[in-house]
């Protein structure tokens, strides 16, 4: 057995991993050369895309945001449920097939059951009757 760095052996990626420490090492140096210069070690305002700061971070959101991004996660996972059973839809058969209604089933009466609590709107009924929220 030969040492020949170059050959079939460990030179090929001998040579790989040179050539990636001095691509990182040549990028590292540009960026530091090329790179923009600040006083202090952290700016004074946060940059997000470009866009300049307009009032706070802190806005409050209502329960009812949260309620129905709740509500979207799970009816979202149906469509997973749903796209499972289509992959495998020749191989489950009618018993499948009747398992997947009972399991949309299932959720429309939730569905329902939510719709008519009141839980999909916006505004709830008595602040939408009284005009304020």
């Amino acid at each position: 057995m030969t040492l020949d760095p170059m050959g079939t052996g460990i030179g090929p990626l001998l040579l790989y991993i040179g050539v990636v420490l001095l691509l990182v090492l040549a990028i590292l140096g540009l960026s530091y050369i090329l790179g923009e210069r600040h006083r202090r070690a952290v700016p004074d305002d946060p940059y997000e895309s470009g866009i300049l700061v307009t009032g706070s971070a802190r806005v409050r959101l209502s329960a009812q945001f949260y309620l129905i991004a709740m509500l979207f996660v799970i009816f979202d996972l149906e469509a997973v449920f749903l796209v499972t059973y289509a992959v495998a839809f020749r191989d489950l058969g009618w018993t499948g097939y009747f398992e997947v209604l009972v399991f949309v089933g299932i959720l429309l009466v939730a569905l329902v059951y939510l719709w008519r609590e009141g839980a999909l709107e916006w505004v709830s009924r008595s602040s939408a009757k009284s005009g304020g929220e």
